[in-house]
């Protein structure tokens, strides 16, 4: 191929992972976005005789660059250093596994070489689930959240079973394309239904599961009135100006008359409360009380919102991993972005946010990075500070007995952590997150339509309050059932279903990833025992 095939042929797969990507995109094209790449790849390598690994490189970074700034370019509304960290950095790790799967191959079997491209990827994703550059936005299984009737199976197999789906399908519509293009007569009918057949089968074969499992009833053991605030608070202008009381004020407008409604929920967004209250002072501090007060007047009535809080100390046997140190004041203090729970006379329950936001909420890999970038934080989106976590995922309950998880933010993208909310017994999600710092962009719609994917891997509904929207309530098959859209202030008032089952992905977790790279460390190793036997004869 010619340079300019080949670099048509990468902008071609740029263009159809773009146009198959949520929330505007129709994901069939991403079982082919690949192939294209594929078939460069494979050209310069088989062709080309000099500099073949940089080329591929190259080709594949202009690639997964051009994708990621098209999908996640709404970074730049944060930050514009996030944001090209972001897509220049990611972009590189996509394109470096190509080029370990090109030297793979060029010393490799073609099946051994695509099944360990397969095994690499999937690895590569389960990594950014992991590492302290966490960013999985773009890992593929995401790619049919606006498509759930597409994916009922999650609840088995989570996003990687969309991940290896996407793969299978690329990789045998390319090797149709190769055994096409080999055959002497490829414009034989018999030729053409052999090349599509397979491709067909392999995607008709999960939709197909998928409305089996649809059919299938799924039994709730009870339901809740919930009401979702959205005061629609502007977090550059507004928000960490005034004093908590303010915004309890602004809530109290936004709740129902309690002769005319009584919820069993009041759920309001991530860090409603965003002046830091000690955390020592928690059962005296007065906004808390006035909202406690507030939601007395609905019986049996339980408040779930977010607040940000501090605790001071100068204790060194005190001090955490994500302890900071303030010098002019000769202290020490954990900065917490926390969720808060009122449920009766009970004291104030509180759960700590712990999937941070990179750079935002973490500094990633600190002993190394901050001698070589100062202070630089990498703005994605939040309150820019070094946040403290905790281990286990909280549930709060109700003086029912009904539990909720409190999922902040950035923690519904990750759908194994999410599910350890269900295994300690929630009975629906509530997802309270502020999506403005991202403006009127595919941001806030994306993080959106993730969250429908956390209701098929864990069947529960979902009650998502955003600050500035969109609040929604989701049903466990992935269906926004109610919403309200981007900057309106409003609630909803709403009844959801409890559930209490465990589904298999909640159980077994990312398996699919574990397995992917045991098979993938296999495939190399005997590879590299294959290619060292050959050569000793």
């Amino acid at each position: 191929m010619s340079t300019a095939q080949l670099l048509g042929l990468s902008l071609i797969s740029a263009l159809l992972l773009w146009l198959g990507w949520p929330t505007y995109g129709f994901p069939a094209l991403l079982f082919v976005a690949f192939v294209p790449l594929l078939l460069v790849e494979r050209s310069i390598r088989v062709e080309s005789k000099k500099a073949r690994g940089w080329k591929v490189l190259g080709l594949a970074y202009l690639t997964f660059v051009l994708w990621n700034y098209a999908t996640t370019g709404w970074l730049y509304n944060s930050t514009a250093f996030g944001m090209f960290f972001a897509v220049l950095v990611n972009s590189l790790l996509m394109a470096l596994v190509f080029w370990v799967y090109h030297l793979f191959a060029r010393r490799s079997t073609t099946g051994a070489s695509l099944t360990f491209l397969v095994c690499l990827w999937i690895a590569f994703e389960w990594m950014h689930l992991h590492w302290e550059f966490s960013w999985p936005w773009l890992n593929l299984g995401n790619g049919f959240s606006e498509h759930t009737s597409w994916i009922q199976w999650y609840e088995y197999t989570g996003t990687f079973g969309g991940s290896l789906w996407i793969w299978l399908v690329n990789v045998v519509v390319f090797l149709s394309v190769l055994r096409f293009r080999q055959s002497k007569n490829p414009a034989s009918l018999s030729r053409m239904l052999k090349a599509i057949a397979l491709p067909l089968f392999l995607i008709a074969s999960p939709l197909l599961v998928s409305l089996l499992i649809a059919q299938q009833e799924l039994k709730s053991i009870g339901q809740v009135d919930v009401v979702i605030l959205q005061p629609n608070v502007d977090p550059y202008d507004e928000k960490y100006d005034l004093e908590n009381t303010e915004f309890v004020s602004r809530l109290s407008d936004l709740l129902p008359d309690p002769a005319s409604y009584n919820p069993d929920f009041i759920i309001a967004p991530e860090t409603v409360l965003s002046r830091s209250i000690e955390l020592s002072r928690v059962p005296y501090d007065r906004s808390l009380n006035q909202l406690k007060n507030l939601t007395a007047q609905y019986d049996d009535a339980s408040f779930l919102g977010g607040v940000s809080l501090i605790d001071r100390f100068r204790e060194e046997n005190r001090v955490k991993r994500q302890t900071n140190y303030y010098a002019a004041g000769r202290f020490y203090y954990d900065d917490y972005n926390s969720a808060f729970f009122l449920s009766g006379n009970r004291a104030t329950e509180l759960y700590h946010k712990s999937k941070l936001v990179v750079g935002v909420e973490n500094f990633p890999y600190k002993g190394i990075l901050q001698p070589i970038l100062g202070d630089a934080m990498i703005d994605l989106g939040g309150t820019v500070a070094t946040k403290t976590t905790q281990e286990e995922r909280s549930v709060f309950k109700s003086n029912d007995s009904i539990a909720v998880a409190p999922i902040i933010c950035y923690e519904s993208v990750y759908g194994d952590y999410v599910g350890d909310y269900v295994n300690n017994g929630a009975q629906f999600l509530a997802i309270i997150t502020n999506d403005a710092w991202w403006d009127n962009t595919q941001g806030h719609q994306q993080h959106l339509s993730l969250a429908r994917l956390r209701a098929v891997e864990t069947r529960r509904s979902i009650a998502r309050s955003a600050n500035t929207g969109i609040s929604a309530i989701i049903d466990p098959m992935g269906t926004i059932q109610q919403s309200l859209g981007y900057e309106k202030r409003g609630s909803i008032k709403g009844t959801i279903d409890l559930y209490d089952k465990i589904t298999f992905y909640n159980t077994h977790g990312d398996y699919i990833a574990r397995l992917a790279s045991v098979l993938g460390l296999f495939t190399l190793l005997f590879a590299i025992f294959k290619r060292g036997k050959m050569k000793r004869k």
